[in-house]
């Protein structure tokens, strides 16, 4: 029998969904409780140093400033809300934050990418965001939009000083091919709250990408659903702590149409003292879901002592109907065979640890496949570890080396 796309869209109004993976959303900012550390959601972020954004700091007139490139066909503009009410949700995006449902309804303008159906954009749509002042708490909303069988890339680049809020949407169309990359290189005190949220056509192919390197603190939840079947999602992450930092990234897949795949993994380091970072990959498979795929990864290279790295991954399934489900977290050390390897052949131990680490994420920066960005990359992995001195008696050794290992 073939499903059609009303009877998906029927089929999930009908459905309650039972579960922590799915909180009821609302767009009243008075229907979402100010977090106090104790929700689930919430337990592991140190919300003492978000500076209010997620309760009711005021959103100022923003001290980041905004610029962009504009190829051809492509419209890149900031649309007044009254103007375009519209684009406030359109992404399917229901919000189950405070933080979101504030920014939906405060802030006064959308920065809006259109790209109209059938559309190959030639190049990278690049999006530059340069903080000036951490004292200054501000939002943002950004609305992108793919036409039907569009293709092409949007890269967000954040950098400087900055405690900021931020909504991105996307509406990705039907056959199309949409890349959306998140580069979050803040100077050491900026605070980066955001909610990246997706819906993707029938047959279309989506791929998010969340760098995350500078910052004092720094979540980002990632969320994705389906508008038809036949859709495709990969999300990848790379990200570096070091001392003090924390970095966060909550994921939720909702699988909410037939014959639909995801795949996400991500990968990151840490070094010093305090260094956090938290993964959480949450999959829901609904009752309609069926002939889905689904896998989630996370990997954490632990540096030197003093580091803490939280993965969780939850795959819930209400059907079980479906080609392919599973998951996997891992926290690892410096791998002593490999380390063994490369000093037998001459090479110096903080050059051994400085190619393994390189190693660890140069298949996950080939897999992001912009050229443009990937000799940036590697010189900021290669900015990070010059932070830390990766000397014999402050790194661990690996008597075992996967600490956990789970799906």
């Amino acid at each position: 029998m073939t499903i059609t796309e009303e009877q998906v869209s029927s089929a999930l109004e009908l459905e309650r969904v039972e579960s922590h993976l799915h909180p009821e959303g609302s767009f009243e900012v008075a229907d979402h409780d100010v977090p106090t550390g104790r929700e689930e959601i919430w337990r592991f972020t140190p919300l003492k140093r978000l500076r209010g954004l997620q309760a009711d700091a005021e959103f100022h007139a923003g001290a980041t400033s905004c610029t962009w490139n504009t190829p051809s066909g492509v419209r890149v503009e900031r649309v007044d809300r009254a103007a375009m009410p519209e684009l406030r949700g359109v992404s399917g995006l229901v919000p189950s934050t405070r933080f979101a449902a504030r920014v939906l309804a405060e802030v006064p303008s959308t920065l809006l990418i259109d790209v109209p159906a059938d559309l190959e954009v030639s190049e990278p749509i690049h999006v530059r965001l340069t903080g000036e002042d951490a004292s200054v708490t501000e939002a943002g909303h950004v609305a992108i939009r793919f036409g039907a069988h569009a293709r092409g890339v949007v890269v967000l680049d954040h950098t400087g000083s900055s405690s900021m809020a931020q909504v991105v949407e996307v509406a990705v169309g039907d056959g199309a091919d949409v890349k959306i990359v998140s580069l979050q290189d803040w100077a050491d005190d900026a605070v980066h709250l955001a909610h990246h949220e997706a819906a993707v056509g029938r047959d279309a192919t989506y791929r998010h990408v969340a760098v995350s390197f500078g910052g004092d603190v720094v979540r980002m939840d990632t969320n994705v659903s389906y508008a038809g079947s036949g859709g495709e999602a990969e999300m990848l992450g790379l990200y570096f702590a070091d001392e003090g930092q924390h970095i966060e990234h909550r994921l939720f897949v909702d699988h909410t149409a037939p014959k639909t795949k995801s795949h996400v993994l991500y990968k990151g380091a840490l070094q010093g003292q305090g260094a956090h970072t938290v993964w959480i990959g949450n999959v829901l498979i609904r009752k309609i879901a069926e002939g889905i795929e689904t896998y989630e990864e996370n990997r954490n290279l632990v540096l030197t002592d003093g580091c803490q790295a939280d993965s969780v991954p939850n795959l819930e399934i209400e059907t079980g109907e479906i080609a392919g489900a599973g998951h996997a977290s891992a926290t690892a050390r410096f791998d002593d065979e490999q380390l063994f390897y490369l000093r037998s052949r001459g090479i110096s131990d903080d050059e051994a640890k400085r190619l393994v680490l390189h190693g660890f994420f140069e298949d996950l920066i080939r897999k992001i496949a912009v050229p443009q960005l990937e000799e940036q990359l590697r010189a900021t992995v290669e900015a990070e570890l010059a932070k830390n001195v990766l000397s014999p008696d402050d790194v661990l050794g690996s008597s075992g080396t996967v600490l956990e290992e789970l799906g």
